[in-house]
């Protein structure tokens, strides 16, 4: 052995010398099995002893390299061990990230430590997976000893830091750290300091078993917004853009209020990108300049839509808009439709709309937009067939991130048949909407609220009558795995018209209910009161009810059951009884645009008539 070892450290090869045993009379001596490439891949199982500590646990899976890199990324004997001799490092961070810092940690290879002589050789020839054990003793948890803050310069106020979320004696972990320090920044970025900088000085006292972390604050001054300056435009006039803008000016710095004016400009609809950026120190004025920099989009754009209904025939409608009128970020918007094709002898039972509208944004100079619309309509529909004219002017005006107000006047000419009476209106009137909205998404919302009130008080020059239609919906959205992987959806409505009976109310305005927007699996407008012709009548009370759980399955592929119910009345009190209910499951793939749904629902008290089911297919959720 002393003769090979000095042979291998002048570089020489030793002299191999194989022994043959005899063999035994009347046997074969078998051949030599062929040693394992070197560089073969070497297929392991990782197994961890359970610390009794689920978070730590769980850190020392999250930092180990042996159980993250397994499947996908591949290696020789020699990548394994050198694998198992670095998450030496990985396993001490994970437990000293929970508290441990007296911990101590092994890896074995097949029984045997990493650093052993010869182990690459023998890993390479071992049959099947490689047994790899990792062994964690977490010793005591450290725990922190009461927190302080410095000021710098020295005697510099604290006061808009507040107190450090950390308390004594909590486990030393390290993410709750690093969460006080940028809560700390946070607050004082958030009380006017844009230029806060904290840094943390931590000490680890093995003997009391406590961290001592001392957090170093630059509060910086307190600054207030210059006039921000926008860039990049070129179409859009500067006199809009200043009007959005503006109200920052003088404003205590604030990186709500930063986001709060980029949404504004993002929310003319002209631009594609806005970036806010704050600048790195006060101007000659003691403000802070701030410059909005934006890229403009297309001026112009059209779309194309189709569907199909297996009751009515398919429609399709297209549309053309113009961002940016006249500079000032209008959108003028012409749209067509034509529906309910091939129903019918020719063309009797084709509906369709044109509809022109002008949208202008920022109102006499604050955050509000006013719409202009007139639409021509021809509907032929079960409950009625009706050919209008309507025009309508709509304020809308946002007053905080979650609630919107929508006020303005309203006016129609219309001819509406229904069970074979004919009747002219003309109605003038106006509408009132407050709507809530705080959900995470508006196409596929997994949490939250949204509440619209609506309330119209029309007058009929027909009959001279004034009737009020009012209505309100709700719906919330619970998570309830934690992981939006399943969602409870609840819908709600109650509607009333109010001032006048049913007869002096045009067909119209009264409330039905049935079919994908209400309660699916029946015939839309099918449920409530039905006329001599055993036609849908509609009524001057509303109630709708929905519940929907929304389960993820695979990837972008989920399932829901749903269970719809609805009661349409005479009487302008909401009754909470005969009522209609649809259930059936669906079909969601969820898309960058929202998801695809497709429903399939059957009625379960269906009368005479009544479809045996229906089936629904459209983007975005059912509500």
């Amino acid at each position: 052995m002393r003769l090979k070892y000095s042979l291998l450290l002048l570089g020489l090869a030793a002299p191999v010398v194989t022994i043959i045993p005899a063999s035994a009379p009347g046997q074969e001596t078998p051949p030599a099995q062929a040693p394992a490439p070197a560089d073969a891949v070497r297929s392991y199982e990782v197994s961890f002893n359970n610390t009794g500590d689920e978070a730590l646990n769980a850190a020392l899976r999250r930092a180990s390299a042996l159980q993250n890199l397994r499947e996908s990324v591949t290696v020789d004997a020699d990548g394994l061990i050198a694998r198992a001799i670095g998450d030496a490092g990985n396993l001490r961070d994970a437990m000293r990230s929970e508290g441990y810092y007296a911990g101590s940690s092994s890896v074995t290879l097949a029984g045997e430590p990493p650093d052993a002589p010869g182990l690459a050789q023998r890993l390479a020839a071992m049959p099947g997976p490689v047994p790899v054990v990792v062994r964690v003793e977490k010793g005591p948890q450290y725990h922190l000893a009461p927190v302080m803050l410095r000021a710098e310069p020295a005697g510099a106020s604290l006061a808009d830091a507040g107190e450090v979320p950390l308390k004594p004696g909590e486990p030393a972990r390290a993410q709750p750290i690093i969460d006080a320090q940028n809560t700390l920044g946070s607050r004082l970025r958030d009380a006017g300091h844009p230029f806060a900088a904290i840094t943390r000085r931590v000490v680890v006292d093995h003997d009391t078993r406590e961290m001592e972390v001392t957090f170093n604050i630059t509060p910086g001054p307190v600054a207030q917004f210059g006039m921000p300056e926008v860039t990049g435009q070129s179409q859009v006039k500067d006199r809009l853009l200043a009007k959005v803008v503006r109200p920052l000016a003088g404003k205590t710095y604030s990186q709500e209020e930063l986001n709060k004016t980029r949404k504004n400009l993002m929310d003319l609809g002209v631009f594609s990108t806005v970036r806010a950026r704050a600048a790195e120190r006060l101007d000659e004025g003691g403000t802070l300049p701030v410059t909005f920099t934006v890229v403009e989009r297309p001026r112009r754009a059209f779309s194309f839509g189709a569907a199909y209904e297996t009751r009515y025939g398919p429609t399709f409608d297209a549309s053309w808009e113009h961002r940016n009128l006249f500079g000032g970020a209008e959108k003028f918007r012409l749209e067509a439709e034509i529906n309910r094709l091939g129903t019918g002898d020719g063309v009797g039972n084709t509906g369709g709309k044109v509809e022109v509208s002008l949208t202008q944004p920022w109102f006499l100079g604050i955050n509000q937009t006013i719409t202009y619309d007139i639409a021509v309509l021809r509907e032929r529909l079960k409950a009625y067939d009706r050919d209008a004219f309507v025009a309508s002017i709509l304020l809308e005006r946002p007053v905080s991130e979650h609630l919107t107000l929508s006020y303005g006047p309203l006016a129609e000419i219309s001819r509406v048949k229904q069970d074979g009476a004919t009747t002219n209106y003309q109605l003038l009137g106006a509408l009132g909407q407050v709507r809530w909205e705080d959900v995470d998404n508006l196409l596929n919302p997994t949490r939250g609220l949204r509440v619209t009130a609506l309330a119209s008080p029309i007058y009929n020059f027909t009959d001279s009558e004034l009737f009020t239609r009012t209505r309100l919906q709700a719906s919330t959205y619970i998570d309830m795995s934690g992981d939006k992987g399943s969602i409870l959806a609840l819908r709600g409505v109650v509607g009333s018209i109010l001032g006048a009976n049913n007869n002096s109310v045009p067909p119209d305005k009264r409330f039905y209910s049935g079919g994908g927007g209400s309660v699916r699996g029946y015939d839309y407008q099918s449920i409530g009161p039905r006329t001599r012709n055993d036609e849908p009548r509609g009524g001057l009370s509303l109630v709708e009810a929905s519940v929907e759980l929304r389960q993820r399955i695979s990837g972008a592929w989920g399932i829901a059951a749903f269970v719809d119910a609805g009661s349409v009345g005479s009487d302008p009190t909401p009754k909470f009884n005969n009522f209609k209910v649809g259930a059936g499951l669906g079909v969601r793939y969820q898309t960058i645009i929202g998801p695809i749904r497709a429903d399939v629902a059957i009625p379960l008290n269906k009368e005479p008539g009544d479809s045996a089911f229906g089936l629904y297919i459209g983007i975005g959720q059912a509500f």
